[in-house]
């Protein structure tokens, strides 16, 4: 493979992160827009559509290796394609926990949710921020915007714990709401777990640019 084609393989790969990044960004506006319109059937699609996402990673994984193989790449393109790796990874982890969350939709089936969605949504709002400027951050090379998005972390914690705090409430209040608050719980999880999984990125995104692996942004949980 000459130069010209080589370089074309690793914007090639760039582009296969970007394209994967939408389609986890669709999982997760579309299992809370699901669970706020209790639909069981776009739930079970976003369920079914979490393997095209698995495909995705799998594939960009392989040409990964193969250009590790077959190249050698050094320095800078080494850092990039190593971080295109980890990156896949947390991308595949986030696209997991928007599955949960259609899946947690489909378990309460056509009960009521046991409290109007309020906090939720704005922990998913967050997080696709967050997402959208940690894949602007890779693109464009840019430092500073990676960790700026790591900073954004805190407001998705803060958010968590307020609608744990608001669930506990709830169940102390009429444990016969326990089932419910609980599954809310697992959807507010998973939503701070993607937050979490969008702070490895920007890191990485660090370390492709500099070269250096630090964690920018400790989680309390």
């Amino acid at each position: 493979m000459g130069r010209v084609a080589y370089h074309k393989e690793l914007i090639k790969l760039e582009d296969d992160v970007y394209k994967m990044a939408a389609m986890v960004r669709a999982a997760i506006i579309g299992s809370v827009e699901a669970l706020k319109a209790r639909d069981i059937k776009a739930s079970k699609k976003i369920m079914k559509d979490d393997k095209k996402i698995n495909d995705i990673r799998y594939k960009i994984e392989e040409n990964c290796l193969l250009l590790i193989a077959t190249q050698q790449p050094m320095a800078v393109d080494l850092r990039i394609i190593a971080a295109i790796l980890s990156i896949i990874t947390d991308l595949e982890r986030i696209a997991d926990h928007a599955e949960g969350t259609a899946s947690i939709n489909v378990m309460i089936g056509k009960d009521e949710i046991v409290k109007p969605l309020e906090d939720i949504p704005q922990m998913a709002e967050f997080a696709v921020t967050m997402l959208d400027n940690c894949m602007k951050s890779f693109k464009n090379r840019d430092i500073k915007a990676a960790i700026a998005v790591c900073d954004e972390d805190d407001k998705v914690d803060d958010l968590y714990d307020r609608v744990y705090a608001d669930l506990i409430q709830t169940m102390i209040k009429d444990p016969k709401k326990i089932e419910g608050a609980t599954y809310l719980m697992w959807v507010a999880h998973n939503l701070e777990r993607v937050a979490d999984r969008v702070t490895n990125i920007a890191e990485r995104v660090v370390f492709m640019v500099t070269g250096k692996i630090e964690e920018l942004n400790v989680s309390k949980y």
